[in-house]
């Protein structure tokens, strides 16, 4: 991947950037990481919401779109008296945060303000022209999760297409990566790969601010799906937070958790998305969906918890350890899993171990291959989340014996040349 100078310089982010990227001191009266935490919305809310007077403007956001105080963005721009807010755009799970994945979810009128919400995640994921007739300027507050198929920094990918071909201004409201800005691991999106669930060229784990994925987008050729000159003319404005750092996982910042969508109710559930949610696309190992832990706890059909923890732990996968655990069905009958424990994230690579779950699926499934015998459909969505044909070729011709180890070495390759040129456009330090 080559690298290529920065070709944007964002106006209000010069300003903003005083105190973010350069780590100014805190206000003298603040105490405690929450108050030293100042996310898009609280910078935009301390300038008076200027770039946003007098203009009409829509905002794409969800439950977790909050100030450092917990307090929704929504609110907040209904209620400035310089703001015209004219209307709501909603991501997969609805501007509500209720509806299930994959669910389609319908246009409404927000119960709240009595705006229209207009949903990306229905008949359209682009917003239209009509959408967009009587907006001039979309703002984004969304949070991730640090993981490339989570479908929100697509829906601002889409968002951004539309506006710049609309001549919309859009603005980038920053937010955490709960995962930090350190952490980058995973195969590459290949091309072929792209879609909703993977529709950028980064690591499964980016380790980048939504705010930072942004600027790549407007700055780097090719990345939107839009006209050369269309790209260079549209009007991107990112809001950076101040008092964040790349080693600030989401406990470092004092702010409280809200959940992103149904399965992502908690940090234990985020950091487990990233290491299991890839392992468990295809064959029978189940990952906790539907119990008090998802995406954390592991299941096998044929496999007690007791034995399936002691494999887990004799692949002896850096950072990680694996503990049999009790819990609670909403029937009232208590069942086991194993859970899995983080114990050292300087030494984890969050996917790996989903990699060494597909392995344990060739293996134990000899001589048939699940991923050689899945329907079209699910081969294909599986691929476009993990976006390797490599790691493909591997499994349909090397299952049951397919190198995981040959294969990680390969993607922290990846992940370094990704690291070295995704620094260019890092916003915080």
């Amino acid at each position: 991947m080559r690298l290529r100078p920065p070709t944007l310089f964002l106006p209000v982010l010069a300003i903003a950037l005083l105190g973010g990227f350069l780590g100014a001191a805190p206000p003298a009266e603040a105490s405690g990481n929450r108050e030293r935490i100042y996310l898009g919305i609280d910078s935009l809310a301390e300038r008076d919401f200027d770039i946003l007077a007098g203009k009409r403007v829509g905002l794409l956001t969800h439950p977790a779109g909050v100030n450092r105080n917990g307090r929704s963005t929504v609110d907040i721009l209904a209620e400035a008296p310089q703001v015209a807010l004219v209307a709501l755009f909603g991501p997969e799970h609805g501007v509500y945060g209720d509806a299930a994945a994959s669910e389609k979810v319908e246009d409404q009128i927000d119960r709240r303000t009595g705006l229209p919400v207009y949903s990306l995640y229905g008949d359209t994921r682009k917003p239209t022209p009509a959408m967009l007739e009587g907006i001039d300027v979309m703002v984004v507050d969304l949070q991730g999760i640090g993981a490339r198929s989570y479908t929100y920094i697509s829906a601002m990918k889409l968002a951004m297409e539309a506006c710049f071909q609309n001549g919309v201004e859009f603005v980038v409201l920053d937010r955490p990566n709960p995962l930090g800005g350190l952490k980058i691991d995973g195969p590459i999106m290949e091309t072929r790969w792209m879609s909703y669930v993977g529709d950028y060229r980064i690591p499964y784990v980016h380790g980048l601010t939504i705010g930072e994925l942004a600027r790549m987008l407007k700055e780097v050729p090719g990345w939107l799906d839009v006209e050369p000159a269309v790209r260079r003319q549209g009007s991107l404005t990112i809001v950076p937070m101040r008092g964040w750092y790349r080693w600030m996982r989401w406990p470092q910042t004092g702010l409280r958790w809200v959940p992103t969508s149904p399965n992502i109710p908690d940090l234990s559930a985020v950091l487990g998305y990233a290491m299991t949610g890839l392992g468990t696309q295809i064959g029978p190992f189940r990952h906790g969906i539907g119990t008090p832990y998802p995406f954390r706890l592991l299941s096998h059909p044929e496999y007690s918890p007791r034995r399936l923890a002691q494999v887990l732990e004799g692949l002896e996968i850096p950072g990680l350890s694996f503990r049999v655990t009790r819990y609670q069905q909403s029937s009232g009958q208590v069942t086991r899993g194993v859970y899995v424990v983080a114990d050292n994230y300087r030494d984890l690579r969050p996917t790996a171990l989903s990699f060494h779950l597909m392995a344990l699926t060739c293996a134990w499934a000899a001589p048939r291959n699940p991923f050689a015998e899945a329907p079209k459909a699910e081969q294909t969505l599986f691929n476009k989340h993990v976006g390797s044909t490599r790691w493909w070729r591997d499994l349909l011709t090397e299952c049951p014996e397919v190198d995981v180890g040959a294969f990680l070495a390969f993607t922290a390759r990846e992940a370094a040349t990704f690291r070295d040129f995704s620094a260019q456009y890092y916003l915080y330090r």
